[in-house]
Formats: structure tokens, C-alpha cells, sequence
């Protein structure tokens, strides 16, 4: 087990949401306010860990001929949990966030990670390997929800700051409503993921300068 290389795969050359382009569903609908942003990353990051541990756990006990079966089965199972959670303890996100937290159960990112990580490791890379991949997710729809919600509400922290009205940026009449809309979420995932490829080229150029030198 490699912490440093597991979050920096999770953050960076593996990204869930911008590099894999995994999750695309809730990621375009739901990064419209902070609120829903951290809800929803940290909903998934914890639904990632304690499948991933249960899965690495049961590895090999299940068949192989039915372990999506089984996968899926056991990720229903912390998502029903999370999901009533939100409901007795968040019902302000829970409200928000509607059926994209129990569309967690078919969410690529947690299914790919069991099948490509967490039936060939043990528990504690599997563990470490889920929470490297949530705070990447967690991260991605943060960046989208501050552009987004800046841009189209004019405002920062909605749901969180500012007795859940947000801090405002931009004054009432200015921000553009399209933002909040769906063709802004494909248009800011647009931007967002060509600055990271930009950014991420530009780190292997300077990688590459540092070893000839």
C-alpha cells in the first residue's frame, strides 16, 4: 500500500470525474449549490470506503460468476444506509439531492473500484484506495459547484453559509441562469476538465525537465 501514489491517483491521474469521466449523472445534475457538492462527495466517499472494505474482506468467498451480482448488492446496502441517514439527520440534502443518492447503487465509480481494485487487494488498500478516489470525486464537484454557483446564482456556500442563502459575489440581476441549468453543467465540466489536462501536461513537462537535468 502507496498512500502518497493512491491520492495522487485519486486527485490526479485517476481522477472518478475528470479523468475516468465516471459518475457523469450526478456530477452534471446536482453541482449547482456547495451544499450539494460536499453532500454528495462525501455521501459517495463513504459508500467507497465501506464497500470497498467489505468487498476486499469477502474476496474471495464470492464467485466469480455472480461477483457484480454480489458487488452490487452490497453497495445497495451502504446506500440504503447513507440514504436514510440523510433522510433522519439532512433532510434539507437529502430533499436536494432527491434520487441521485439511491442512484449511488449503480454509480461507476464505486462499481469500477470493486471490480478493478478492491476483489484483487486487501482491506487496508482498499480502504485507502476508496478514500483517495472520494476526496478526488469530492473535489471535482466542489470546483464545479463554486463555478457554477457563482456564475449562475451570484452567490459562495449556498445551503452552508450565511444561514444556508450563501454569501453573495455577484449582485441580484447579474449572474447568469444558465449556469444553473443543465447546458451549464456541461459546459463547466467542459472548462474544468481542459484546465486539468492543461495543468496536468504542463506537471509531466516539468517532471520530464527535472529528470534530463
Amino acid at each position: 500500500m502507496n498512500f502518497k501514489k493512491q491520492l495522487y491517483e485519486g486527485l490526479l491521474t485517476k481522477n472518478p470525474v475528470l479523468v475516468q469521466l465516471l459518475g457523469m449523472c450526478s456530477t452534471l445534475a446536482i453541482t449547482t449549490s456547495l451544499f450539494n457538492g460536499l453532500g454528495m462527495g462525501l455521501s459517495v466517499t463513504i459508500i467507497l470506503i465501506c464497500s470497498n472494505v467489505l468487498i476486499s474482506a469477502l474476496r474471495k468467498v464470492i464467485p466469480s460468476q455472480i461477483r457484480i451480482a454480489a458487488y452490487i448488492v452490497i453497495i445497495a446496502g451502504f446506500v440504503t444506509i447513507v440514504d436514510l441517514l440523510l433522510q433522519a439527520f439532512l433532510p434539507d440534502l437529502a430533499e436536494s439531492l432527491g434520487v441521485f443518492i439511491p442512484l449511488i447503487v449503480v454509480n461507476c465509480i464505486i462499481l469500477g473500484r470493486a471490480e478493478a481494485f478492491a476483489s484483487k487487494n486487501g482491506v487496508l488498500a482498499s480502504a485507502v484506495d476508496g478514500l483517495c478516489q472520494g476526496i478526488g470525486y469530492t473535489v471535482a464537484l466542489v470546483i464545479m459547484c463554486v463555478i457554477r454557483e457563482l456564475l449562475g446564482a451570484g452567490t459562495f456556500g449556498g445551503g452552508i453559509l450565511n444561514g444556508g442563502e450563501g454569501i453573495v459575489i455577484i449582485p441580484e440581476g447579474y449572474p447568469a441562469m444558465q449556469m444553473v441549468m443543465p447546458v451549464g453543467g456541461f459546459l463547466t465540466l467542459g472548462f474544468v476538465i481542459g484546465g486539468f489536462q492543461w495543468l496536468s501536461s504542463r506537471m509531466r513537462d516539468k517532471k520530464k525537465e527535472a529528470a534530463k537535468k
